[in-house]
């Protein structure tokens, strides 16, 4: 009978390891770790990483290896009320998903961890500075654990096979690992449906054809969703196209918002090409529409072309640069008095005042151009715009340097 409900555990509950040694990848925390296990008393751990990285496995073999009592709970099926009836008589908890308790929720745990009571192994897959109280943050050891690799999925994979008695050749290793995108608990789901194939269709060609598709991870509130944008808008700032269409197809496959995708390319137009070329703002925009349009899957067309276009085109940031120097100018000195020559003398009070008197009307000169001062007298000749010389941005400052010389 013990057989019986060994073989219908999951097999990630089968392999999970009773050793540090046998605990894969996190090589760049493994010294912290090992210190924790020799140290006189556990100190309470928040265990940050993506899903199927090992969080509740290194819990639990912490928690093990204190030979110390402990409770394992997850924060969405266990309740306050219910908590206070289990926590008595246990040395360690561990919790499952922190974030899934509200601030007021996650004030509990204050007076017991301040008071020693009891030591609190809690995992993520949010990022803490965000999802965790900074009370209880300062109460804990963050430890942020990485992806797994696809060296270390194959190891995972390989230990698996080994549980399961079943043979796979090494490209199907591969194959599985490739296919889990960096999550364990996911390798094993895959393995166990190869396991269940016959042994004639375990090659890689067949797998492929015969596996589920498995949907790339989204993780549209957590730190993935913003890393993969910067990594998109950075490639079209860098004009590398490759990069800017793989991080593209990166947020679309992963379940994104492409209303998302458009606006941070509306931005990017604006920002990272600015005059560089000038029509680019046109493209980002069209190109909004167009998903709104047409909607998905076919709203990657444009939103790839406008990628595309973006990293292709002149940049120039000189716009935005030139906001931020005059934004700095009003924040730090506040706004200084309009020139009386620049104000609108809507009544005779006003004209007396001396409103609008010397403004020299520019469609009244040659090529529309006045010779006359705007800025406030503090900051007469002060340059906030630095223009660059490329792109369309070159046609435009030709333009203006005629003038520019005249005074």
């Amino acid at each position: 009978m013990k057989l019986e409900i060994e073989e219908n555990q999951p097999l990630a509950d089968r392999i999970r390891p009773t050793t540090l040694d046998d605990f894969v990848g996190q090589g760049h925390i493994r010294n912290r770790i090992e210190a924790f296990t020799q140290s006189r008393r556990m100190p309470s751990l928040l265990l940050f990483g993506p899903p199927g990285c090992g969080k509740s496995t290194l819990a639990m073999l912490l928690a093990q290896l204190t030979g110390k009592k402990y409770l394992r709970v997850s924060a969405p099926e266990a309740g306050l009320t219910a908590l206070r009836k289990m926590l008595p008589g246990q040395d360690i908890l561990i919790l499952d998903e922190l974030h899934r308790f509200s601030k007021a929720q996650q004030d509990f745990f204050l007076p017991i961890l301040e008071s020693g009571e009891i030591t609190l192994l809690a995992t993520t897959t949010e990022n803490p500075s965000f999802s965790v109280t900074r009370q209880l943050l300062s109460r804990l050891h963050v430890l942020r654990l990485r992806q797994l690799s696809r060296e270390e999925l194959i190891d995972v994979s390989m230990r698996g096979a080994r549980e399961l008695g079943v043979e796979l050749e090494a490209d199907s290793h591969k194959m599985l690992a490739a296919m889990a995108g960096g999550d364990a608990r996911t390798l094993l789901n895959l393995l166990e449906y190869s396991a269940e194939l016959p042994k004639e269709k375990r090659c890689p060609e067949c797998l492929r054809e015969s596996l589920p598709e498995i949907l790339v991870r989204g993780d549209r509130d957590g730190d993935s969703h913003y890393e993969l944008v910067s990594a998109l808008i950075k490639s079209i700032r860098g004009s590398d196209p490759d990069a800017a269409l793989y991080y593209l197809a990166c947020l679309l496959e992963s379940g994104e918002d492409p209303r998302f995708v458009t606006r941070r390319l509306i931005i990017s137009a604006s920002e990272d090409v600015g005059l560089g070329d000038s029509s680019a703002l046109n493209h980002a925009m069209a190109c909004h529409q167009a998903v709104e349009a047409i909607g998905m899957p076919e709203g990657f067309i444009p939103m790839a072309q406008t990628a595309v276009y973006l990293a292709l085109a002149p940049k120039s940031n000189s716009t935005y640069a030139a906001y931020r120097t005059a934004q700095k100018e009003v924040r730090e000195n506040g706004p200084m008095p309009v020139p009386l020559h620049l104000r609108n003398a809507t009544t005779s009070l006003q004209r007396e005042w001396g409103y609008g008197r010397g403004y020299l009307y520019p469609h009244n000169f040659p090529k529309s151009w006045a010779d006359q001062d705007y800025l406030p007298s503090e900051l007469v000749g002060r340059k906030f715009y630095h223009p660059k010389e490329q792109g369309e941005e070159l046609k435009l400052l030709s333009w203006i340097k005629q003038f520019k010389r005249q005074r």
